[in-house]
């Protein structure tokens, strides 16, 4: 069965993208930590990061970097945290939270955002990259 990530990769569920290549995908998280919580996924399923290859695993962490940098010039924060939980969707996948506390790295605070405010950061965003 496909995970919602893959579903998003295919087009089948709407996200609010901010940078894509042939290997991997970037998009806020619709549930966010902090205003411009990303999600990293690779397009391909593979459940536990770890499970990668070296060359995908690397390629996912230059791509999270390109991502991260992006969003800091974007979103004013002290700096970009970085987080590999993956127990929520069985599909590997990097979180980008811009920090300026601690409390923010928590999964527990969700921040609100508009459609409006969601398209407008999406767009931002990749203004930077």
């Amino acid at each position: 069965m496909s995970s919602i990530f893959t579903k998003i990769v295919n087009g089948e569920i709407p996200c609010y993208k901010i940078a894509e290549d042939e290997n991997y995908l970037a998009f806020l998280d619709v549930n966010p930590n902090a205003k411009g919580h990303t999600l990293c996924i690779p397009k391909f399923e593979v459940d536990k990061i770890f499970d990668m290859d070296e060359a995908h695993y690397l390629g996912l962490m230059h791509f999270a970097r390109k991502v991260a940098i992006a969003l800091e010039k974007t979103v004013p924060c002290k700096r970009v945290g970085m987080a590999v939980v993956g127990l929520e969707v069985p599909h590997a996948h990097v979180h980008l939270i811009p920090l300026n506390e601690m409390d923010e790295m928590r999964f527990q605070n969700k921040v609100s955002l508009t459609k409006e405010e969601f398209e407008a950061l999406a767009e931002n965003i990749k203004i930077n990259l």
